[in-house]
């Protein structure tokens, strides 16, 4: 299959998830996000095909679509289901694909399996998404620090929010982590608005060339 790279966060509700329509419509490539908790409102997926302004086979189904917006692991039990984490495949594109996880790393996908026992399994690259208010300090070294236990390639962090310099660069020299870019918060949220930020602020080549890949010990 051709190259993969994970989306995460340091939390849930930071703006992964318009961050990962910008990154798949500026990488021009294909999106999934394998488990969908939570499906009476617009959907991750739905909200990713509404802003990347792609054509919708690029945005693939989801391998679970479960009812209650919980944990992947809850709310599977509420419809009567387990995840099978073992069969949780990364599906084959021609393009680029990018994997969006739900929340943090340490969501449970079912009572044995966290994300990142899943993301340690893929062994691609991943994007730690962060959010740049108070407390991101703390979740972002600790999101970092789990990542390398388990042997996860990090491609590097990408800020959402408004510019905390500080913060940002304290996260990048205590962390030992590569800076991808930050996108700032958008007034109106659209497909060109979006892309326009992601034009300004990040370099499609950052997230393709593996030589920035943290090689596994």
């Amino acid at each position: 299959m051709s190259q993969a790279i994970i989306v995460t966060g340091t939390d849930t509700g930071i703006g992964k998830t318009v961050f990962a329509a910008g990154l798949t419509a500026l990488l021009d490539s294909v999106y999934w996000k394998p488990v969908q908790s939570g499906i009476e409102e617009e959907t991750d997926s739905e909200i990713v095909a509404r802003l990347s302004g792609l054509p919708q086979d690029r945005v693939l189904p989801e391998a679970w679509r479960l009812n209650a917006p919980l944990s992947p692991h809850r709310a599977a039990e509420l419809d009567g289901v387990e995840i099978d984490a073992d069969k949780l495949a990364l599906p084959p594109t021609e393009r680029p694909l990018v994997v969006e996880g739900a929340g943090g790393l340490m969501v449970p996908v079912n009572r044995h399996t966290l994300y990142i026992d899943v993301f340690a399994r893929w062994a691609i690259p991943v994007v730690l998404c962060a959010r740049t208010g108070l407390g991101t300090i703390n979740h972002t070294l600790l999101s970092i620090e789990a990542l390398r236990s388990r042997a996860v390639p990090l491609l590097g962090v990408t800020f959402i929010g408004d510019e905390m310099a500080d913060t940002q660069s304290t996260i990048a020299e205590m962390g030992k982590v590569r800076v991808l870019g930050r996108l700032p918060r958008l007034d109106a949220l659209t497909p060109q608005t979006l892309a326009e930020a992601m034009q300004a602020n990040f370099n499609a080549a950052d997230f393709l060339e593996a030589q920035f890949f943290e090689a596994k010990p």
